[in-house]
């Protein structure tokens, strides 16, 4: 079996449920677009999850080459969170650190 090395990050945070639809446009405008034209990005996905108390998980995955590339992404740290200027107009929990993960198994 081939070995490629890919890097999954991972951030997930609380929003207002009602705010969900406008946060989704949101994300897919500032922090999933900069995932696309970033060099080394696989692809992403966004998830929501409501937890019936008027708020939401929201979950971002996004698949790497390397952790360069995610630097490139994210910055000289990338285990710290990226925000954008918006953010806390959504934002009810604001994590600081996301995480990475090797990818060992794939389909």
């Amino acid at each position: 079996m081939a070995s490629t090395t890919v890097i999954l990050r991972k951030w997930t945070g609380r929003i207002r449920t009602a705010q969900e639809k406008e946060y989704v446009t949101y994300i897919a405008n500032t922090g999933l677009e900069d995932y696309a034209k970033t060099p080394g990005n696989l692809g992403f996905e966004m998830l929501l999850r409501e937890l019936c108390n008027g708020e939401s998980e929201v979950t971002t995955l996004s698949w790497w080459t390397t952790m360069d590339s995610i630097r490139a992404f994210a910055g000289a740290t990338p285990e710290l969170a990226r925000y954008y200027p918006e953010d806390d107009r959504y934002l009810v929990h604001r994590p600081l650190h996301v995480e990475h993960h090797r990818v060992v198994i794939a389909l």
